[in-house]
């Protein structure tokens, strides 16, 4: 049902757009066919800097990983929190918004965060809680609960459901490391018709730094429901504040690039966009904060 939702938006997201213009039953149309398309089923990336290098970002170590890893968290050495923003294919109605907070405790990494994404006719909402720690000198664990809602129109009113997150980072050397993560471990329903369950991913991938200013990553992503992705990305730092990024991504292939700019040492600014060869640009933004010493 979800891949027909996908193949029917993109064969007539031109009309979508036309009908936007003359009458008002958009937002409906709208809602019935991007209700089963993108990342509807519980799960979507969030955060510039993941954004910017196709989300090849299950092994990165930033407070963003709230969304991506749990387990890279107990990287963080301070409390960090941030917002982002992305506009999904430049429409109003496929707006995504995030919040991440993370604190480090004595023994852990506690983090919280919200992620949205619709609009007032069609919108998802995820909330959690997680917490991280080392299980060893080179492994790091993390889990996290989260809270899911989804509602499509008042007619057809709101659905509630929980689901379940493991993560794992390896660390081979300074330089190198391995993440893992499996979104919705439990496979919870969204609905008991037609068994229709949240997204259940599968993510894989490690990044290398080649030197302080160059770092390659690589990512294999599996969601059930669709063929294994397969992402590369590169970030550069051509000063010690500034960083410029790209990646690119299969099944369906999209194209990503940004920059961030880091001042102060406590503040990180993020802005990029990715290409979708079919459905278009997506710009996203993001804000990161990170408290002193």
């Amino acid at each position: 049902m979800i891949k027909k939702g996908f193949s029917l938006f993109s064969k007539y997201r031109s009309t979508l757009l036309d009908l936007k213009k003359r009458t008002a039953l958009f937002p409906l149309l709208l809602s019935l066919f991007i209700g089963q398309v993108v990342f509807a089923q519980g799960w979507t990336p969030v955060g510039a800097r993941s954004n910017s290098l196709a989300n090849a970002s299950v092994a990165l170590e930033d407070v963003w990983a709230y969304h991506h890893n749990p387990a890279n968290l107990t990287a963080l050495k301070k409390w960090s929190c941030g917002i982002s923003y992305e506009n999904r294919f430049l429409l109003k109605e496929l707006q995504s918004q995030g919040l991440v907070v993370a604190l480090p405790l004595k023994v852990g990494v506690i983090s919280t965060g919200i992620q949205s994404y619709g609009f007032k006719n069609f919108r998802t909402n995820r909330i959690g809680l997680g917490y991280s720690l080392f299980l060893s000198e080179f492994l790091s664990m993390g889990v996290q609960l989260n809270y899911h809602q989804l509602r499509l129109t008042d007619a057809y009113g709101m659905k509630q459901s929980l689901t379940a997150e493991v993560g794992l980072q390896a660390m081979i050397n300074k330089n190198w490391k391995i993440g893992c993560s499996i979104f919705n471990i439990g496979r919870s329903l969204l609905s008991a018709y037609s068994e229709d369950r949240l997204t259940t991913l599968i993510r894989f991938g490690t990044y290398y730094k080649l030197s302080e200013k160059v770092m390659v990553l690589a990512e294999a992503e599996k969601n059930i429901e669709y063929p294994l992705r397969i992402k590369a990305a590169l970030e550069y730092a051509p000063m010690s504040k500034v960083f410029l990024r790209g990646g690119i991504a299969t099944q369906p292939i999209e194209l990503s690039a940004g920059f961030g700019y880091k001042f102060k040492s406590q503040y990180n600014l993020d802005f990029g966009s990715s290409y979708h060869q079919t459905l278009g640009w997506s710009p996203h933004f993001s804000f990161t904060y990170q408290m002193k010493n």
